[in-house]
């Protein structure tokens, strides 16, 4: 086997790699230097030669994410493309939770970074793509990114407090609960329990991309 290099050894993607290891394992709190050493058992210096400090570790793992989620096969379709990219992004959170934080902050202090713009140049050419006026593509594609990254942050956060409970029997309690509840006060809450108990995740929030769409594209028809 031929001798690796210390380029090879320590590349910029290596150290990504296991930036996102800590911070899956603890989040951004277990994201030090010192850490992020020890796992790759080699000196800071090193590390700094390929990232200057911790913000910028935590773009280029965010970034990173983000670019694996994003790469979507053509299809023909922007309807089912766009579904393909949301169910992405979401997938990418919720195994990733510590992700939905990082997005929020480069979204809302950068978006002259690089993952504001990679995210609405893939959910915007779909949009586009949709025929609708050009007019609303801007407020077409940010009620979708709000609605990927508000639901798969909820999810992702529905996770971190479920750790080690089983989901069903959550799902059920909540759903007696509610079915427990005055109807003439809940009423509404009462009608929907069953469907609580049963719901799937992913199908919940597909749905909502689907009802987003239809909005949208009715634009297209005025």
């Amino acid at each position: 086997m031929a001798q690796r290099t210390r380029e090879d050894a320590l590349s910029r993607e290596r150290i990504v790699e296991a930036a996102v290891e800590l911070l899956d394992a603890a989040g951004e709190r277990g994201l030090t230097f010192r850490t992020l050493t020890e796992r790759l058992a080699t000196g800071p210096g090193a590390i700094y030669w390929h990232v200057a400090n911790k913000a910028e570790l935590l773009d280029a793992a965010t970034d990173s994410l983000i670019s694996d989620a994003l790469a979507v096969d053509p299809t023909g379709s922007p309807e089912e493309e766009i579904r393909v990219l949301a169910l992405g992004l979401f997938e990418a959170i919720a195994r990733h939770p510590w992700l939905s934080t990082q997005l929020a902050v480069q979204l809302s202090r950068s978006p002259w970074g690089s993952v504001t713009p990679r995210i609405f140049e893939s959910i915007g050419q779909r949009v586009s793509a949709l025929g609708v006026p050009e007019a609303t593509w801007f407020t077409a594609t940010s009620a979708l990114a709000h609605y990927i990254f508000g639901a798969a942050g909820q999810n992702a956060a529905n996770v971190r407090v479920l750790d080690g409970v089983d989901r069903a029997e959550f799902l059920h309690a909540a759903a007696s609960a509610w079915e427990d509840l005055d109807s003439g006060e809940f009423p509404f809450m009462k009608s929907i329990a069953g469907q609580v108990r049963e719901h799937d995740d992913r199908e919940q929030f597909l749905t909502g991309i689907d009802l987003i769409l239809t909005g949208i594209t009715a634009q297209g028809r005025d």
